[in-house]
């Protein structure tokens, strides 16, 4: 195989460029109609959470208090007396009245543990990883926040005048708090206005994060 062969079958590797190409594919299609839509009209959303640890904890309960009254159930059936605590939870249960604090303290925990578990099932977690747009069915892929945060703020560092960037991303917009040491804060402003603007846009998230910008003097000592 020649040499020209061999570069026309040798694939570039993505890469942030500072410059965005004109087909740069984090840029939503003609037809897109939101900012979570994908060059091939399907939406993308968080990853959710296998909740391995409240599943675990959960499952050990409840495995835990079902053998404990199943042996209770068992001695009882082979004429054995039932244990005490069984008893006192019975006794406590017809005489104490429905509006005692510790009923009503009872009940409340309980109805807490059950909203959170709720919670649990109904909101996907994985805060911290942000879904990125999908150029294929077969491939999901995620951005890890303090990645994002890292990236955009190595963009931020090649400014002209910012002598230090603090960065964070949250799930829905980047914040940015600069120090500049010379140039007119205005300039350094626009700057990193439009070099952060490129490096939301080359993340290739599937939800556009919103830009908060602030630019200030560091503190003499």
């Amino acid at each position: 195989m020649s040499d020209d062969e061999e570069l026309s079958n040798t694939r570039r590797l993505p890469t942030l460029d500072k410059e965005p190409d004109a087909t740069d594919p984090a840029e939503p299609p003609p037809g897109a109609t939101g900012p979570s839509a994908t060059a091939d009209g399907e939406r993308t959303g968080r990853f959710w959470s296998e909740r391995r640890v409240p599943a675990a904890i959960l499952a050990l309960v409840l495995l835990g208090g079902t053998g404990l009254f199943l042996y209770d159930v068992v001695s009882v059936r082979a004429d054995r007396p039932a244990m005490s605590w069984r008893r006192q939870l019975a006794d406590q249960l017809a005489t104490r009245p429905l509006d005692s604090a510790w009923v009503l303290g009872i009940a409340a925990a309980a109805a807490a543990i059950g909203l959170w578990l709720l919670v649990l099932a109904l909101t996907p977690g994985l805060r911290e990883v942000l879904p990125m747009r999908r150029t294929t069915s077969a491939i999901r892929a995620g951005l890890d926040r303090s990645a994002a945060a890292l990236i955009l703020r190595d963009r931020a560092m090649e400014v002209p005048g910012v002598q230090s960037v603090r960065m964070s991303v949250t799930r829905r917009k980047a914040k940015a708090r600069a120090f500049s040491h010379f140039r007119e804060l205005e300039e350094v402003r626009g700057d990193l206005d439009a070099a952060l603007g490129d490096g939301l846009r080359q993340l290739g998230l599937s939800h556009r994060l919103r830009l908060s910008l602030k630019v200030r003097r560091p503190k003499k000592r």
